[in-house]
């Protein structure tokens, strides 16, 4: 962008009146088509700023690089509008606005829509819709990672079955992990995979033979904020029964409903191995470890998924 180009912004009384003045101007729509097809400002056309050939989404509306151009996006706070003006400005056109305010503010002043859903909330508040849902133990997994001073090793785990209650926001929620399933994924093809696993499933880990099956039983609360849901929104806290031994575990997560309904759920946390029990290669209980020396925390990252 040159120095002598800047984002200018347009009041919606100045847009209603250049509409009426300038028949040339583009008036566009930066939201993704499903949404424009909802609602959006009389005689704009639509370029979705978050797709990566938006450019040429534009180029195709205006090659004419000194044609007036405004964009809106939803409203004051959101940056939609402002970054597609920018990216316009880049790309070397001269006469670019933003709407203030957006689709809200040109409402909000009385100004007409169009569209299928003229009526559709502006900023719809993602909600669970209250029930019982099934994990998809196919769908979820448990991705896990472990350290030591000369290397990293990760893989996965799988839940045997699992359960969601969803009251009004909260969460309640019962899973139990297959303890048989640990795999590891980076030492694919190498001699020493079978015998990592074998390693992790022995009475120095996780003692598997014995302890088949984790469960963890979980309620989870929704943040004081619970937007933006890209970030985690809701705070998870429960008891993780692994290798016979029960204790708290928290963190935070990221719980949306899909567009079909089910659950999914994003988390990423580490944990102390040895507040289980297991304690091989911890230097809180061994000496002179050399290289059997291991990291006590093991990062993990759940995607679980409902029916």
């Amino acid at each position: 962008m040159n120095k002598q180009q800047s984002v200018t912004s347009l009041s919606v009384e100045d847009l209603n009146n250049l509409i009426n003045k300038d028949r040339s101007l583009l008036l566009l729509d930066t939201l993704p088509k499903a949404r424009y097809l909802q609602k959006h400002l009389p005689g704009a056309k639509q370029a979705c700023v978050f797709e990566v050939n938006f450019l040429d989404q534009v180029a195709a509306l205006a090659r004419d690089k000194n044609r007036s151009i405004v964009v809106y996006g939803v409203n004051e706070q959101t940056h939609d509008a402002k970054t597609a003006a920018e990216k316009l400005l880049r790309d070397g056109y001269v006469q670019v606005s933003v709407l203030t305010g957006g689709l809200v503010a040109w409402e909000e002043a009385g100004y007409p829509v169009e569209g299928d859903a003229p009526d559709a909330a502006e900023l719809p508040v993602a909600t669970l819709a209250d029930g019982t849902y099934q994990v998809d133990t196919e769908a979820s997994v448990i991705a896990w990672t472990g350290r030591n001073p000369n290397s990293t090793h990760w893989g996965t785990l799988r839940l045997a079955d699992g359960e969601v209650q969803v009251a009004a926001g909260q969460i309640k929620g019962n899973f139990t992990i297959d303890m048989t399933s640990i795999a590891n994924i980076n030492l694919t093809g190498n001699e020493l995979q079978p015998v990592l696993e074998a390693h992790l499933k022995s009475d120095d880990f996780f003692f598997v033979k014995q302890f088949p099956q984790a469960v963890f039983e979980m309620s989870a609360t929704p943040t004081a904020d619970r937007q933006p849901v890209s970030a985690p929104n809701y705070a998870v806290e429960g008891r993780l029964k692994l290798r016979g031994i029960g204790s708290a575990q928290t963190f935070p997560a990221t719980i949306v409903a899909t567009d079909d309904g089910r659950i999914a759920a994003e988390a990423h946390f580490d944990f102390d191995r040895t507040r289980w029990g297991i304690i091989y290669g911890s230097t809180k209980f061994f000496a002179h470890l050399g290289m059997h020396l291991v990291f006590d925390p093991i990062s993990l990252q759940l995607r679980i998924l409902t029916k």
